[in-house]
Formats: structure tokens, C-alpha cells, sequence
């Protein structure tokens, strides 16, 4: 089995430790785990912000950068979605406008093998159990993407419940957006944080350490809320629980 993995803008250049985590949990696991070197931005951003054919290169470098790897994995919902969501659509429209059918068949050969973490390890590896120890209290919220787009449903609930001394709180409202939505949060400042306030006084209600999310905008988001407060909860990504055990903790 031949893995890559897909770091993201965000973690590669704000967030690292959580790919960095990705790796040793994957490893951790028996997955032999590659970083092609090549790896840009999957195009989210100037999708989401309406310029999609300058998001036709990038797909077309994603397709060369994983080719031949039998999964790609990304600690990010978003960034899967953006890539089994939306290229199939970039590519029907390039062609629709006559700039032919490669990004059809790129979009083809990457969709079936792009996987947000939980659902790899879930759905590929068949685990919940990842032999994790975190003996700390937890809430979790669900980004809308992984929710919404990928329909990760219980999966993150699943992995984090098999943590030895975790303690898994109940996020009131947890389906609710917490006002990130990328390029959203730039043109609507006050609306992103106020429904990041929101979240954040959710997450408060339930006592817990730590406010876990798979993906780390919204964690970035919601951190930033938390720590211009002065508030002891913590944002902290799934993969980096997943990743601490009892002869190495991680965090």
C-alpha cells in the first residue's frame, strides 16, 4: 500500500505538527507513509472565491503529484471535499468549454483515492482503537465540510471514544457552522466572528480541556477566539490526540 500524504497550505505553513502528527499516528499503524515534495494548494481558495479556471492548474498538479499513490490522505475535511466535491465539476466545465478532457481523467484517478484522516483509518485501515492515550477531557466540533460535503458522520466520535482516558463531552449546537468558511471570514468579519463566539461559548458550557476539530481553519478560527479572551480551552486537531500514547504522549 503506497500513501501520500497531503499536508495542506494550512498545516504545512501555520500548523505542521499536525501533519507531523498524521505521519507518526499512520506509521504508528504499519502505513508506510510518502510526502511528495511537489504538493501545492488543492485550489480551495480561489475556487471558493470564484476563479475557477486559475484553479484548473492546480488540479492538474494534484494529479501529477499523487499519481500512483494507492491512497491520499489529508488531516483535512475541507481539502478532501474541495478535491472529490469539487473537481469532478471544475473538469466537466473545462470541457463543457472546450478546453478538452484532462482534468475528467485527473479528477477520475483522485477522487476514489482521496481520504480525510478518520476516514481512512475507519473505512481503509478498519480501526477505531489506535491504541491513543490522552487522559484529558474533550468536546468535539464537526466542520461543515467534513459533516456536510464528506458525511464523516460518527467516524472522529468513534476514534476519539477508543482514547484511553479521554473523556468525550457533548458540544451543545455541534452542528451548527462555526463561522470560519474560509475567504467567508475575510468579506464578513463581524458575521465569522459571532458565530465563532457562539461556538466558543458552546464549547465552554461543557467544562472540557479541549476543543478537537479535523480540520485546523476552523480550529485556527476558533483558537484565535479563545486565546484573544484569555479562556484555558484549548483547540487542538484530531490528529494530534490520536497521535499521543501513554510512552509518548504528543501533547
Amino acid at each position: 500500500m503506497r500513501v501520500a500524504l497531503f499536508v495542506t497550505c494550512v498545516n504545512d505553513a501555520v500548523y505542521p505538527a499536525t501533519g507531523i502528527a498524521t505521519v507518526r499516528l499512520l506509521e504508528r499503524l504499519g502505513v508506510e507513509v510518502d510526502f511528495p515534495p511537489g504538493q501545492t494548494c488543492c485550489g480551495q481558495a480561489q475556487f471558493n472565491t470564484g476563479y475557477r479556471r486559475e484553479t484548473e492548474p492546480l488540479v492538474r498538479r494534484m494529479g501529477t503529484v499523487f499519481e500512483g499513490y494507492d491512497h491520499v490522505v489529508t488531516p483535512s475535511g475541507s481539502c478532501a471535499a474541495m478535491v472529490r466535491d469539487n473537481y469532478p465539476r471544475i473538469a466537466r466545465k473545462a470541457a463543457a468549454e472546450g478546453r478538452g478532457s484532462e482534468l475528467g481523467g485527473i479528477a477520475r484517478s483522485l477522487v476514489p483515492r482521496v481520504y480525510e484522516l478518520s476516514e481512512f483509518l475507519v473505512d481503509v485501515l478498519g480501526v477505531t482503537d489506535v491504541g491513543a492515550y490522552f487522559p484529558h477531557t474533550v468536546t468535539y466540533h464537526p466542520s461543515c465540510h467534513g459533516l456536510r460535503m464528506l458525511g464523516l458522520g460518527e467516524r472522529p466520535r468513534r476514534l476519539l471514544e477508543a482514547v484511553k482516558g479521554l473523556e468525550l463531552r457533548e458540544l451543545p449546537g455541534a452542528e451548527e457552522c462555526c463561522g470560519f468558511g474560509g475567504t467567508f471570514a475575510l468579506k464578513n468579519p463581524d458575521v465569522s466572528a459571532a458565530m465563532g463566539t457562539d461556538k466558543v461559548n458552546s464549547a465552554l458550557t461543557t467544562g472540557a480541556e479541549v476543543l478537537c476539530g479535523a480540520d485546523s481553519s476552523c480550529l485556527m478560527h476558533l483558537g484565535g477566539i479563545l486565546r484573544r479572551r484569555g479562556d484555558s480551552l484549548r483547540a487542538l486537531h484530531l490528529a494530534e490526540i490520536l497521535a499521543s500514547t501513554e510512552a509518548e504522549p504528543y501533547v
